[in-house]
């Protein structure tokens, strides 16, 4: 069994010193983001009174371009149904998204942001990456596009292990 197969190092060997040097930088980026409250920051500074499950709604709504269902905001999420459910009510309720007929399917419905939402997802996502486009503004454009780059394939590389791993009941 190998790294692959989510089997431990094999005997007294190290793993790779890359794949090494890379977890104490991931711990470093959590705490940064953690201890500086960057999403709190982009709200604060948004002039947005949500929580963190609500913003990711509107901003996945307001990214998506189009209406989405419930399981749609879920997948993209990557969590359960029914807290979507919970968060679209509380956006309901502040005028934030609405529901529309889904032409497919007339039993069922669609979200999507209001005017006054997609105006609040603008302010935050402006907000946020105001913050990071500071934190990079002295890289040169390769390294920012090699960076989007290579997230991008991180992010889905993990996804999809991790999708893998709740499929075969490892998880």
């Amino acid at each position: 069994m190998g790294v692959e197969d989510g089997a431990a190092w094999p005997g007294s060997e190290d793993p790779p010193a890359d794949l090494l040097a890379v977890l104490p930088r991931i711990t470093q980026l959590s705490a940064a983001f953690t201890k500086g409250r960057i999403a709190e920051r982009a709200t604060e500074a948004a002039g947005l009174t949500l929580d963190r499950p609500a913003l990711g709604v509107l901003v996945t709504l307001r990214t998506a371009g189009k209406p989405l269902r419930i399981g749609e905001i879920a997948d993209r999420l990557q969590v359960v149904g029914p807290h979507v459910t919970r968060q679209v009510q509380v956006l309901e309720k502040r005028g934030l998204v609405h529901r529309v007929a889904d032409p497919h399917d007339r039993r069922a419905s669609l979200i999507e942001p209001t005017e006054a939402g997609t105006e609040a997802a603008n302010r935050y996502v402006t907000s946020l990456l105001g913050w990071f486009g500071d934190a990079l503004a002295d890289w040169p454009q390769q390294d920012r596009d090699d960076l989007t780059r290579l997230l991008a394939r991180l992010a889905d590389d993990v996804t999809a292990r991790l999708a893998r791993l709740d499929e075969d009941g490892e998880g």
